[in-house]
């Protein structure tokens, strides 16, 4: 799908300062003190980066960008951007030999990075022989020397002045890969603002809100919905830092909204519980204050299955969350979780998208579409159907209301020896309701169905369970009376460890060799 006129991350960079007052575009804290800068701001150091890289690499390259999640990391974003290089965004957290095989594979000529990945950068040039150039890009005395050097009043000035393609590619992103295979999800500037601009506007779109942004900035959903919707919207964005400071920043920047994966969801919610418990004369909303700042009242979850009572729980507090729908290839977002979406959707269809159900997968029709996977024509073939739409790999439906239901995925369908077609992720649900279930993973081993479960230890010592085991398997005896036959979970695995999981919080699936964790 192609849209006319669609405007660019330059475009959205020049009008927002006066679109939105020139208010507050970025909050964060540095040495204890609380940080903000506006639109014209950021607008201003990100031009002054892109004159800077396109002075020490004035050909269209590759950049990878491996640094936590602050300003300096925005400022760099922006400025590779919009002076029309391409993007390779990597999780600072990666070995040097992840971060290599990434930069090698998508050809990567320059590395920024922050000052934490310093002690793997030689490690990664000596597996690199591409990279030619290399920045720190930390905050320091240094660094902050570019925004005067570079800035539109002196002699490199007109190296901001290029026009950005809308159709080139700007970015290519890694996926995270439930499997371990990552694939590099080429995306086009009108592909990463084309679904924001063209929103249909519910009540969650125009509210112009402070937003926490927890998730790493190297995630194309926290890309999207952390820089490219406010710049466009003009929210105002709180960078949290390392995770171990959520519940500090909940505190300081006491934000309207957060966007979060499910764990963090329960994280924040069992922290609020706590606080119940020892102060029962509380009230819901008072003990969610004592947490969230008083202010929050939205959060929206996205990279893995919401279960449905933890939306229910956080109701208790004034709390609204629901779960939207994306993925990388489609522009990271697809669906918008509107005040009137059920709790079991996943959202509703933007007014942009199109949708439709092939042999039970999701199909998309979207602008956000993905121009194929770097150097690799026969999996974008295996993704892209002949007419333009993009396989997603989800198994669901839509309703007549344009709600989004999802149901599995395909490639972890279960074939038995019989025909039987079953869904994992169905039963998966089942156990997820029961508190006493903190993880769970089902497969088929030997051509019968296995449940994998990590109890939740800590609420079995609340309830007073001393037999976690026995428990759960009268809980598994339940749900077989009802199920199909060829549903029935034939056998329960009690984990002693969580499973190893990917950077958003997803169960990595490793087919019938999961490694195991019980006793």
């Amino acid at each position: 799908m192609k849209l006319e006129n669609v405007p660019t991350i330059r475009d959205l960079l020049d009008v927002a300062p006066m679109k939105h007052n020139d208010r507050t575009f970025f909050k964060y804290i540095r040495d204890g003190e609380i940080i903000e800068k506006k639109f014209s701001e950021v607008r201003s150091d990100g031009l002054a980066f892109c004159r800077k890289i396109r002075h020490e690499l004035p050909e269209r390259t590759h950049i990878a960008i491996i640094s936590k999640s602050t300003y300096e990391y925005i400022v760099c974003m922006t400025g590779v951007l919009v002076g029309s290089h391409v993007a390779v965004p990597i999780d600072p957290d990666s070995t040097a030999e992840e971060a290599a095989e990434i930069i090698n594979d998508s050809d990567a000529t320059a590395i920024l990075y922050g000052a934490e990945f310093s002690d793997r950068i030689d490690a990664v040039k000596a597996l690199c022989p591409k990279i030619k150039f290399q920045m720190v890009i930390s905050y320091s005395d240094e660094f902050n020397k570019i925004y005067e050097e570079y800035s539109e009043a002196f002699a490199y000035a007109a190296l901001s002045d290029i026009k950005m393609d809308p159709d080139a590619c700007a970015l290519i992103i890694y996926t995270s890969g439930t499997t371990g295979d990552k694939k590099g999800v080429m995306l086009s500037s009108e592909a990463l603002v084309s679904n924001l601009i063209f929103e249909p506007y519910s009540d969650i779109v125009v509210r112009v809100d402070t937003i926490l942004s927890v998730l790493p900035l190297h995630h194309i959903f926290c890309f999207i919905c952390g820089f490219v919707g406010p710049l466009n919207v003009g929210n105002c964005v709180c960078l949290n830092g390392e995770m171990r400071d959520l519940f500090k920043n909940l505190l300081i920047f006491k934000p309207n909204q957060i966007r979060v994966v499910p764990m963090i969801a329960q994280a924040i919610l069992g922290r609020i519980r706590a606080i119940q418990a020892k102060n029962p004369a509380l009230s819901p909303k008072e003990a969610a204050a004592q947490v969230t700042g008083g202010n929050l009242d939205m959060m929206l979850s996205g990279g893995a299955h919401l279960d449905a009572s933890l939306c229910k729980a956080f109701e208790e507090y004034g709390i609204f969350l629901r779960q939207g729908y994306g993925m990388s290839e489609a522009s990271g977002k697809v669906t918008i979780p509107d005040l009137d979406c059920p709790i079991n959707s996943t959202g509703r269809l933007m007014s942009t998208v199109n949708a439709r159900v092939v042999g039970g997968e999701i199909q998309l029709d979207t602008p956000g579409l993905m121009l194929g996977y770097y150097k690799r024509p026969e999996e974008t073939a295996e993704v892209i159907t002949e007419d333009g739409w993009l396989r997603t790999g989800d198994i669901g439906y839509i309703d007549e209301n344009g709600l989004l239901f999802i149901t599995g995925r395909l490639k972890n369908l279960i074939i038995l020896a019989n025909g039987e077609n079953v869904s994992p992720e169905g039963i998966e649900n089942k156990y997820k309701e029961n508190k006493l279930v903190s993880e769970v993973l089902v497969y088929a081993e030997k051509d019968v169905i296995v449940a994998e479960v990590y109890p939740n230890t800590e609420y079995a010592e609340i309830a007073g369970i001393t037999d976690i085991n026995a428990v759960l398997e009268e809980l598994t005896d339940s749900f077989n009376e009802t199920a199909l036959p060829s549903h029935r979970v034939e056998r329960l695995i009690v984990r002693e460890i969580p499973f190893e999981k990917t950077s958003t919080g997803k169960i990595k699936r490793n087919g019938n060799d999961n490694a195991r964790g019980e006793a």
